[in-house]
């Protein structure tokens, strides 16, 4: 047993490295040199070696990463991390400015601007100053539990200098930031893993997701990993702070890096004036940055400002024109979707482009490359859309010699050599090319990967090269199949060993039990998002329901349209879906689980109806409001209605109200209503 003398020997040792590597990894101050930090350590490993009672979660020893996982456990977080709305335009930002005093007309407003950095963001949990949990963001609800990653991070504290409570008998903190790989170690680790003969990270994003999905923390303990924190999800603490600049000074003083630079501002011009030079020394960074958060400074403003389904309406990313760059278009592709589009693909002379290597670009159809002109042998001008998916922007047609040859478009599917047409498809225009061969591998092959995907039945191992092995061996046809599986099939394919093997199977028995919503959204049926197979399911309650409903029942449900309920209508109305809804029914999978229900708020119990057309809100952003405080959206004004919210050019919905005696709202009387709503967690 430890004597009271090499407890504090620990003790005193412990906030000495801890205090060492804050001023290295957070101040980049360091203040002792390598060796002498290297002997502190050793001393400290020495200690917890001969007395292992001494070791506390908050030791730097445990940094370093424990046994490989499993898989990563499931952390719901304390208060939802809801992600930011976006926009290019300054214009844009203005009307972003002006609607936010509209809600808040007699406040006086104040701004913060600072860089969105190009990372994952996560969310850590700390009970009386003890990190107890680290999470990614996952569905904004849900997350994965990776604290032994996030301990790996050297400039994120074990141990915070909370004090005791004397109101609370547990002070729980969750701040909210973002994990990145910096620039330097980004070009260390892929020159790394270049004289290793491994295949290099695309870019410091992609490596830093994936560092924190190695599920042993050993490795990631060798990643080159930061954070930057810059918001709270829950807080129960005295006096937590009441605005963004108070909370960044707060998190800075318990030890969290922060972001680099703040700016406060008063009005729109100053937000744009600090948008602009975040732009001119963002380069000067050793990280990526894609843009500009712009947030309200006073916390209680928020709160009274509120929340969409989807967005805070007091904050928003502003970003910053894509990158471009020139080079030569060698050749041109075809790839085939999992609905048959045949998309044009331009295979690029490589080309740096943010932060990464670019080769290959979107077309995006025939009618496209035609309106470009775009022909094989061009230079071409290449950005990154929304700085994520490379895309064609136009033809330096200055640079043609002549001898540039425009790409005819196949009458066949390359991948099964069936026709290919342009015939039209619920709800869409004539410009896409489709294979009308339902059984081509490709799309077979998108449909099993949209099946497997964690939006919709979330099979961990169900990725792109699992199903093109299971395809090309016969072993899968349709996602039914994915249920016929055994491990002696598995076994056949490559580098597929046994746990792998029993890791699917279990993910395949898992995804049985899924929600209704993730088996409408998996089955892919045209037009049909997240949002829609949530509503279809809340509404319905069944698959079999959904499957029998005639296009009139269908439109009844929130969000579906003429559009949509016909293509829903087609699809299950075909012989070859009903067969393989049977198939899925008799493997098991659930018809009927719970659904996502409408959140408890304000509005709780009240139905609302939209006419006309309003000030600034599309009808779209007034229902996800509503959905968001506990409201009901109805297509159709009855005695049961409780309010009607009516815009210019409202018709007979309104005059039926106001026989009824419903109560009317314009756009101004409806947010003043909205002003209720409860406060959610903070976002970057």
């Amino acid at each position: 047993m430890a004597t009271p003398d090499l407890q504090q020997t620990h003790a005193a040792l412990v906030a000495q490295i801890a205090d060492h590597d804050h001023r290295y990894y957070v101040l980049a101050q360091p203040s002792i040199s390598d060796f002498d930090y290297d002997q502190l350590y050793r001393q400290l490993v020495d200690l917890e070696t001969n007395h292992p009672e001494l070791v506390t979660p908050s030791s730097p020893t445990q940094r370093v990463g424990g046994q490989p996982l499993p898989a990563f456990p499931q952390a719901r977080h304390l208060v939802p991390m809801l992600s930011l709305d976006n926009t290019y335009s300054q214009p844009e930002l203005r009307e972003f400015f002006l609607r936010v005093h509209r809600l808040l007309p007699s406040d006086p407003l104040t701004w913060t601007v600072e860089p969105k950095i190009d990372g994952l963001a996560v969310s850590l949990t700390y009970e009386n100053g003890l990190l107890v949990r680290g999470a990614t963001r996952g569905d904004g609800s849900t997350g994965d539990d990776i604290t032994a990653n996030i301990k790996t991070i050297r400039s994120i504290p074990l141990q915070l200098p909370i004090p005791p409570s004397p109101s609370l008998p547990t002070s729980l903190v969750e701040v909210r930031g973002e994990v990145f790989l910096t620039s330097s170690g980004f070009k260390k680790l892929n020159a790394k893993r270049t004289t290793d003969g491994e295949e290099t990270f695309a870019n410091p994003r992609n490596a830093a997701a994936g560092s924190l999905k190695q599920l042993d923390p050993r490795i990631v303990a060798t990643r080159p990993l930061d954070a930057v924190f810059y918001g709270l999800g829950e807080c129960q603490i005295d006096s937590p702070p009441t605005s963004h600049t108070q909370l960044i000074a707060w998190l800075s003083s318990l030890g969290f890096k922060t972001p680099e630079v703040l700016w406060s501002c008063d009005s729109a011009d100053e937000l744009i004036e600090a948008i602009q030079r975040l732009d001119l020394v963002r380069k000067g960074f050793n990280y990526e940055t894609d843009g500009a958060v712009v947030k309200l400074n006073s916390i209680p403003l928020r709160q009274r400002a509120g929340y969409t389904a989807k967005f805070p309406r007091w904050a928003i990313a502003y970003k910053y024109a894509a990158e471009q760059a020139e080079t030569r278009l060698r050749s041109i592709t075809i790839q085939v979707g999992r609905t048959g589009a045949l998309t044009p693909v331009a295979e690029l002379e490589p080309v740096h482009l943010a932060g990464s290597t670019i080769s290959r670009a979107t077309l995006h159809n025939e009618d496209e490359l035609r309106r470009k002109d775009i022909r094989i042998g061009d230079v071409v001008v290449v950005e990154k859309a929304g700085e994520v998916i490379p895309a064609v922007v136009r033809v330096v047609t200055d640079k043609r010699s002549g001898s540039e040859i425009p790409f005819e478009f196949p009458s066949l599917c390359p991948e099964c050599s069936s026709p290919a047409s342009k015939q039209g498809r619920p709800g869409e225009p004539n410009v896409v090319l489709r294979c009308l061969n339902p059984e081509c591998p490709a799309q077979v092959r998108g449909r099993l990967e949209h099946w497997c995907a964690r939006s919709a039945m979330d099979i961990e191992g169900g990725g792109e090269v699992l199903v093109a092995q299971l395809v090309q061996k016969n072993l899968t046809r349709d996602v039914s199949d994915l249920y016929r599986l055994s491990q002696t099939d598995l076994l056949t394919l490559e580098r597929m060993g046994e746990k792998s093997a029993q890791n699917l199977l279990e993910g395949l028995h898992a995804s049985k039990s899924r929600d209704l919503w993730r088996l409408i959204f998996g089955l892919g049926i045209l037009h049909v998002g997240v949002g829609v197979a949530k509503s279809l399911a809340r509404h319905f309650g069944s698959l079999d329901a959904i499957a029998n409903a005639s296009p009139e029942s269908l439109l009844q449900a929130e969000d579906v349209g003429d559009v949509i309920a016909q293509s829903v209508s087609q699809w299950f109305s075909s012989p070859t879906q009903r067969a393989l809804i049977e198939r899925l029914r008799s493997a098991g999978l659930n018809f009927g689980s719970p659904t996502p229900q409408i959140t408890p708020g304000p509005f709780t119990g009240k139905t609302f109806v939209l006419t006309g057309t309003l000030p600034t809100l599309s009808r779209e952003a007034a229902t996800l409001q509503i959905e968001a405080l506990g409201g009901k959206v109805s297509s159709s004004v009855s005695k049961k209605t409780h309010f009607v919210i009516a815009g210019t050019d409202a018709g007979s919905k309104l005059a039926k109200a106001q026989s009824l005696g419903v109560p009317i709202l314009d756009e101004s009387s409806f947010l003043d209503l909205c002003q209720t709503a409860p406060s959610h967690g903070s976002s970057q």
